[in-house]
Protein backbone atom coordinates (compact mmCIF):
# COMPACT_ATOMS: atom_id res chain seq x y z
CA UNK A 1 0.00 0.00 0.00
CA UNK A 2 1.15 3.68 -0.82
CA UNK A 3 0.62 5.27 3.01
CA UNK A 4 1.02 8.99 1.02
CA UNK A 5 -1.86 8.64 -1.90
CA UNK A 6 -4.10 6.91 1.03
CA UNK A 7 -3.83 9.75 3.51
CA UNK A 8 -4.21 12.06 0.72
CA UNK A 9 -7.50 10.41 -0.38
CA UNK A 10 -8.47 10.57 3.06
CA UNK A 11 -7.67 14.05 4.11
CA UNK A 12 -9.09 15.44 0.55
CA UNK A 13 -12.35 13.58 0.58
CA UNK A 14 -12.83 14.71 3.89
CA UNK A 15 -11.96 18.23 3.26
CA UNK A 16 -14.07 18.06 0.62
CA UNK A 17 -17.60 16.80 2.03
CA UNK A 18 -16.98 18.96 5.03
CA UNK A 19 -16.77 22.16 2.98
CA UNK A 20 -20.01 20.75 1.28
CA UNK A 21 -22.17 19.81 4.45
CA UNK A 22 -21.28 23.75 5.93
CA UNK A 23 -21.76 25.61 2.96
CA UNK A 24 -25.03 23.85 1.52
CA UNK A 25 -26.61 22.74 4.66
CA UNK A 26 -27.99 26.27 5.77
CA UNK A 27 -28.85 26.87 1.95
CA UNK A 28 -30.68 23.71 1.94
CA UNK A 29 -32.51 24.86 5.29
CA UNK A 30 -33.54 28.17 3.54
CA UNK A 31 -35.21 26.65 0.44
CA UNK A 32 -36.55 23.64 2.77
CA UNK A 33 -35.71 21.15 1.12
CA UNK A 34 -35.91 18.45 4.18
CA UNK A 35 -37.33 14.70 5.22
CA UNK A 36 -40.76 14.63 6.12
CA UNK A 37 -41.94 11.94 8.98
CA UNK A 38 -43.92 9.57 8.89
CA UNK A 39 -46.61 9.61 11.50
CA UNK A 40 -46.23 6.27 12.53
CA UNK A 41 -42.90 6.54 13.58
CA UNK A 42 -41.82 7.06 16.99
CA UNK A 43 -43.39 10.75 18.53
CA UNK A 44 -40.51 12.41 19.21
CA UNK A 45 -38.68 11.95 15.67
CA UNK A 46 -41.05 14.89 14.77
CA UNK A 47 -39.30 17.43 15.27
CA UNK A 48 -36.36 15.85 12.89
CA UNK A 49 -39.10 17.27 10.35
CA UNK A 50 -37.09 19.65 8.24
CA UNK A 51 -34.15 18.50 8.48
CA UNK A 52 -31.90 18.28 5.08
CA UNK A 53 -32.30 15.34 2.67
CA UNK A 54 -29.00 15.48 0.45
CA UNK A 55 -26.31 14.48 2.96
CA UNK A 56 -25.57 11.33 0.88
CA UNK A 57 -25.38 13.75 -2.56
CA UNK A 58 -22.61 15.06 -0.61
CA UNK A 59 -20.27 12.53 0.52
CA UNK A 60 -20.59 10.72 -2.72
CA UNK A 61 -19.80 14.01 -4.81
CA UNK A 62 -16.83 14.10 -2.49
CA UNK A 63 -15.32 10.59 -2.57
CA UNK A 64 -15.99 10.63 -6.22
CA UNK A 65 -13.95 13.93 -7.07
CA UNK A 66 -11.39 12.34 -4.32
CA UNK A 67 -11.29 9.22 -6.85
CA UNK A 68 -10.63 11.50 -9.82
CA UNK A 69 -8.33 13.18 -8.35
CA UNK A 70 -6.45 9.49 -7.50
CA UNK A 71 -7.44 8.30 -11.21
CA UNK A 72 -5.71 11.55 -13.03
CA UNK A 73 -2.51 11.33 -10.71
CA UNK A 74 -2.20 7.60 -12.27
CA UNK A 75 -3.15 5.56 -8.77
CA UNK A 76 -5.49 3.48 -10.67
CA UNK A 77 -3.38 2.20 -13.91
CA UNK A 78 -3.53 -1.53 -14.28
CA UNK A 79 -6.30 -2.23 -11.74
CA UNK A 80 -7.97 -3.76 -14.63
CA UNK A 81 -11.93 -3.61 -15.32
CA UNK A 82 -13.20 -4.56 -11.78
CA UNK A 83 -12.83 -1.10 -10.55
CA UNK A 84 -14.85 0.95 -13.21
CA UNK A 85 -17.80 -2.48 -13.42
CA UNK A 86 -17.49 -1.60 -9.45
CA UNK A 87 -18.03 2.17 -9.62
CA UNK A 88 -20.91 2.23 -12.34
CA UNK A 89 -22.91 -0.35 -10.26
CA UNK A 90 -22.29 2.13 -7.74
CA UNK A 91 -23.45 5.26 -9.19
CA UNK A 92 -27.00 3.34 -11.01
CA UNK A 93 -28.20 2.62 -7.38
CA UNK A 94 -27.63 5.82 -6.24
CA UNK A 95 -29.13 7.16 -8.65
CA UNK A 96 -32.29 5.24 -7.61
CA UNK A 97 -31.78 6.50 -4.22
CA UNK A 98 -31.64 10.34 -5.88
CA UNK A 99 -34.83 9.27 -7.50
CA UNK A 100 -36.67 8.40 -4.81
CA UNK A 101 -35.29 11.52 -2.27
CA UNK A 102 -35.94 13.68 -5.19
CA UNK A 103 -39.60 12.75 -5.42
CA UNK A 104 -39.95 13.03 -1.41
CA UNK A 105 -38.58 16.55 -1.43
CA UNK A 106 -40.22 17.68 -4.01
CA UNK A 107 -43.77 15.38 -4.28
CA UNK A 108 -43.99 16.43 -0.49
CA UNK A 109 -44.36 12.88 0.60
CA UNK A 110 -42.17 10.37 2.86
CA UNK A 111 -42.29 7.73 0.42
CA UNK A 112 -40.83 7.78 -2.69
CA UNK A 113 -40.72 5.23 -5.64
CA UNK A 114 -42.76 2.09 -4.87
CA UNK A 115 -41.88 -1.16 -3.78
CA UNK A 116 -41.79 -2.79 -7.37
CA UNK A 117 -40.34 -0.03 -8.86
CA UNK A 118 -37.67 0.14 -6.91
CA UNK A 119 -36.86 -3.79 -6.66
CA UNK A 120 -37.36 -4.71 -10.55
CA UNK A 121 -34.69 -1.76 -10.78
CA UNK A 122 -32.13 -2.93 -8.53
CA UNK A 123 -32.82 -6.72 -9.92
CA UNK A 124 -31.70 -5.59 -12.69
CA UNK A 125 -28.69 -3.53 -12.44
CA UNK A 126 -27.69 -6.04 -10.11
CA UNK A 127 -28.07 -8.71 -13.13
CA UNK A 128 -26.09 -6.66 -15.71
CA UNK A 129 -23.35 -5.90 -13.15
CA UNK A 130 -23.04 -10.15 -12.67
CA UNK A 131 -22.89 -10.28 -16.16
CA UNK A 132 -20.32 -7.86 -16.37
CA UNK A 133 -18.12 -8.98 -14.25
CA UNK A 134 -18.27 -12.45 -15.79
CA UNK A 135 -18.03 -11.30 -19.11
CA UNK A 136 -14.76 -9.76 -18.34
CA UNK A 137 -13.44 -13.08 -16.23
CA UNK A 138 -13.51 -10.81 -12.89
CA UNK A 139 -15.22 -13.28 -10.78
CA UNK A 140 -15.70 -17.31 -11.05
CA UNK A 141 -18.97 -19.36 -10.05
CA UNK A 142 -16.77 -21.29 -7.42
CA UNK A 143 -16.81 -20.78 -3.61
CA UNK A 144 -13.95 -21.56 -0.89
CA UNK A 145 -15.24 -22.69 2.17
CA UNK A 146 -13.76 -21.47 5.19
CA UNK A 147 -12.39 -23.79 7.76
CA UNK A 148 -12.60 -26.46 5.57
CA UNK A 149 -9.93 -25.42 2.97
CA UNK A 150 -12.24 -26.60 -0.39
CA UNK A 151 -13.76 -24.52 -3.23
CA UNK A 152 -16.75 -25.51 -4.37
CA UNK A 153 -18.56 -24.85 -7.82
CA UNK A 154 -21.89 -23.35 -7.61
CA UNK A 155 -22.38 -23.07 -10.92
CA UNK A 156 -25.48 -21.09 -12.41
CA UNK A 157 -26.74 -20.69 -8.80
CA UNK A 158 -24.22 -18.69 -7.78
CA UNK A 159 -25.55 -15.59 -9.67
CA UNK A 160 -28.97 -16.26 -7.93
CA UNK A 161 -27.54 -16.53 -4.74
CA UNK A 162 -25.36 -13.41 -5.08
CA UNK A 163 -27.83 -11.39 -6.24
CA UNK A 164 -30.64 -12.14 -4.12
CA UNK A 165 -28.18 -11.46 -1.03
CA UNK A 166 -26.71 -8.07 -2.75
CA UNK A 167 -30.22 -6.68 -3.44
CA UNK A 168 -31.08 -7.49 0.27
CA UNK A 169 -28.08 -5.98 2.02
CA UNK A 170 -28.44 -2.93 -0.36
CA UNK A 171 -32.05 -2.37 1.06
CA UNK A 172 -30.83 -3.48 4.16
CA UNK A 173 -28.59 -0.65 4.50
CA UNK A 174 -31.42 1.54 3.21
CA UNK A 175 -33.23 0.30 6.35
CA UNK A 176 -30.33 0.99 8.96
CA UNK A 177 -30.79 4.60 8.34
CA UNK A 178 -33.26 5.39 10.79
CA UNK A 179 -31.42 6.95 13.71
CA UNK A 180 -28.98 10.09 13.64
CA UNK A 181 -25.66 8.71 13.33
CA UNK A 182 -26.50 4.98 12.82
CA UNK A 183 -25.98 4.22 9.23
CA UNK A 184 -23.11 6.71 8.89
CA UNK A 185 -21.22 5.25 11.16
CA UNK A 186 -21.99 1.65 10.28
CA UNK A 187 -20.45 2.50 6.96
CA UNK A 188 -17.60 3.85 8.45
CA UNK A 189 -16.50 0.60 10.16
CA UNK A 190 -17.13 -1.86 7.14
CA UNK A 191 -15.03 0.64 5.00
CA UNK A 192 -12.31 0.52 7.90
CA UNK A 193 -12.50 -2.89 6.71
CA UNK A 194 -12.52 -3.00 3.24
CA UNK A 195 -9.54 -0.10 3.30
CA UNK A 196 -7.54 -3.03 5.59
CA UNK A 197 -8.18 -5.79 3.50
CA UNK A 198 -7.43 -3.99 0.28
CA UNK A 199 -4.09 -2.41 1.55
CA UNK A 200 -2.31 -6.20 2.71
CA UNK A 201 -3.63 -7.70 -0.20
CA UNK A 202 -2.13 -4.41 -3.01
CA UNK A 203 -5.54 -3.48 -4.26
CA UNK A 204 -4.97 -0.01 -4.97
CA UNK A 205 -8.43 0.06 -6.37
CA UNK A 206 -10.17 -0.69 -3.03
CA UNK A 207 -8.39 0.48 -0.86
CA UNK A 208 -8.05 4.15 -2.48
CA UNK A 209 -11.59 4.55 -2.14
CA UNK A 210 -12.57 3.04 1.02
CA UNK A 211 -9.82 5.63 2.09
CA UNK A 212 -11.68 8.21 0.28
CA UNK A 213 -15.43 6.73 1.32
CA UNK A 214 -14.13 7.09 5.05
CA UNK A 215 -13.27 10.74 4.82
CA UNK A 216 -16.10 11.75 3.55
CA UNK A 217 -18.23 9.70 6.11
CA UNK A 218 -16.19 11.14 8.96
CA UNK A 219 -17.16 14.77 7.67
CA UNK A 220 -20.64 13.56 6.96
CA UNK A 221 -20.56 12.06 10.48
CA UNK A 222 -19.86 15.72 11.88
CA UNK A 223 -22.72 17.00 11.05
CA UNK A 224 -25.11 13.81 11.28
CA UNK A 225 -24.24 12.46 15.05
CA UNK A 226 -27.35 13.49 17.46
CA UNK A 227 -29.02 15.85 16.87
CA UNK A 228 -28.39 15.51 13.01
CA UNK A 229 -27.96 18.46 11.08
CA UNK A 230 -28.28 16.73 7.72
CA UNK A 231 -29.72 13.19 6.76
CA UNK A 232 -27.69 11.11 3.93
CA UNK A 233 -31.53 10.26 1.96
CA UNK A 234 -32.02 7.03 0.04
CA UNK A 235 -28.83 8.38 -2.25
CA UNK A 236 -26.72 7.72 0.59
CA UNK A 237 -27.65 4.81 2.41
CA UNK A 238 -27.97 2.55 -1.59
CA UNK A 239 -24.84 3.73 -2.21
CA UNK A 240 -23.39 2.64 1.14
CA UNK A 241 -25.30 -1.00 0.60
CA UNK A 242 -23.42 -1.51 -2.75
CA UNK A 243 -19.79 -0.45 -1.51
CA UNK A 244 -20.55 -3.37 0.88
CA UNK A 245 -21.72 -5.75 -1.90
CA UNK A 246 -18.76 -4.67 -4.28
CA UNK A 247 -16.26 -4.45 -1.66
CA UNK A 248 -17.22 -8.46 -1.09
CA UNK A 249 -17.37 -9.06 -4.30
CA UNK A 250 -13.77 -7.73 -5.02
CA UNK A 251 -11.86 -9.73 -2.36
CA UNK A 252 -13.71 -12.96 -3.70
CA UNK A 253 -15.61 -13.77 -0.67
CA UNK A 254 -19.49 -12.67 -1.66
CA UNK A 255 -20.82 -14.51 1.40
CA UNK A 256 -19.22 -12.35 3.92
CA UNK A 257 -21.23 -9.16 2.88
CA UNK A 258 -24.05 -11.23 5.70
CA UNK A 259 -21.39 -11.24 8.39
CA UNK A 260 -19.77 -7.61 7.65
CA UNK A 261 -23.23 -6.51 7.29
CA UNK A 262 -24.29 -7.97 10.33
CA UNK A 263 -26.09 -4.75 11.35
CA UNK A 264 -27.47 -4.62 7.98
CA UNK A 265 -28.52 -8.01 7.58
CA UNK A 266 -30.43 -7.74 11.54
CA UNK A 267 -32.37 -4.92 10.37
CA UNK A 268 -33.48 -6.33 7.46
CA UNK A 269 -34.65 -9.63 8.64
CA UNK A 270 -36.37 -7.95 12.13
CA UNK A 271 -38.41 -5.90 9.70
CA UNK A 272 -39.56 -9.80 7.63
CA UNK A 273 -40.45 -10.54 11.07
CA UNK A 274 -42.72 -8.28 11.79
CA UNK A 275 -44.11 -8.44 8.57
CA UNK A 276 -44.62 -11.72 8.69
CA UNK A 277 -46.13 -12.03 12.12
CA UNK A 278 -48.72 -9.13 11.05
CA UNK A 279 -49.76 -10.84 8.24
CA UNK A 280 -50.11 -14.19 10.06
CA UNK A 281 -51.97 -13.05 12.78
CA UNK A 282 -54.23 -10.94 10.67
CA UNK A 283 -52.91 -7.58 12.24
CA UNK A 284 -53.36 -9.10 15.57
CA UNK A 285 -49.97 -8.90 16.92
CA UNK A 286 -46.67 -7.90 16.12
CA UNK A 287 -43.54 -9.19 17.30
CA UNK A 288 -41.29 -5.92 18.10
CA UNK A 289 -42.50 -2.55 19.32
CA UNK A 290 -41.67 -1.18 16.11
CA UNK A 291 -39.70 -2.64 12.90
CA UNK A 292 -36.63 -2.06 12.05
CA UNK A 293 -35.13 -3.61 15.28
CA UNK A 294 -33.50 0.28 16.37
CA UNK A 295 -36.62 1.41 16.37
CA UNK A 296 -37.82 -1.76 18.54
CA UNK A 297 -34.76 -0.79 20.98
CA UNK A 298 -35.75 3.32 21.27
CA UNK A 299 -39.37 2.26 22.49
CA UNK A 300 -37.78 0.01 25.07
CA UNK A 301 -36.04 3.42 26.44
CA UNK A 302 -32.57 3.17 24.60
CA UNK A 303 -31.30 6.21 23.49
CA UNK A 304 -30.16 7.08 19.68
CA UNK A 305 -26.61 7.29 20.98
CA UNK A 306 -26.65 4.46 22.94
CA UNK A 307 -28.76 2.38 19.87
CA UNK A 308 -25.67 4.07 17.73
CA UNK A 309 -22.98 2.74 20.43
CA UNK A 310 -24.55 -0.80 20.55
CA UNK A 311 -24.27 -1.32 16.82
CA UNK A 312 -21.35 0.49 16.19
CA UNK A 313 -19.95 -2.57 18.32
CA UNK A 314 -21.49 -5.32 16.63
CA UNK A 315 -20.35 -4.38 13.50
CA UNK A 316 -16.93 -3.74 15.03
CA UNK A 317 -17.28 -7.47 16.03
CA UNK A 318 -18.43 -8.69 12.96
CA UNK A 319 -15.77 -6.76 10.78
CA UNK A 320 -13.02 -8.32 12.89
CA UNK A 321 -14.31 -11.90 12.25
CA UNK A 322 -14.65 -11.24 9.02
CA UNK A 323 -10.93 -10.92 8.81
CA UNK A 324 -9.91 -13.44 10.69
CA UNK A 325 -12.48 -15.85 8.42
CA UNK A 326 -10.53 -13.42 5.18
CA UNK A 327 -6.94 -14.27 5.86
CA UNK A 328 -6.77 -16.97 8.56
CA UNK A 329 -9.46 -19.92 8.19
Amino acid sequence: MNFKSAAFAFGLSFLIAFVLFKVFIPVLRRVKLGQKILEIGPTWHKNKEGTPLMGGLMFITATLVTVAVAGAAGAFDGVGLFFPINLVFAMLNAAIGFVDDYVKLFKKRNRGLGVKQKLFLQFSITGLYLAALRWTDCVTTEVVLPFAGKTVDLGSFYYVIVIILAVYMINCANLTDGLDGLAGSVAFVISVLFFIIGSKEGLADLYLPQAALCGSLLAFLVFNFYPAKIFMGDTGSLFLGVMLVTGAMRIGNFWLMGLIGLVYLLEGVSDIIQVGVYKLTRGRKRFFKMAPIHHHLELCGFSEVAIVAIFLGVTALACAASYYIYFYA
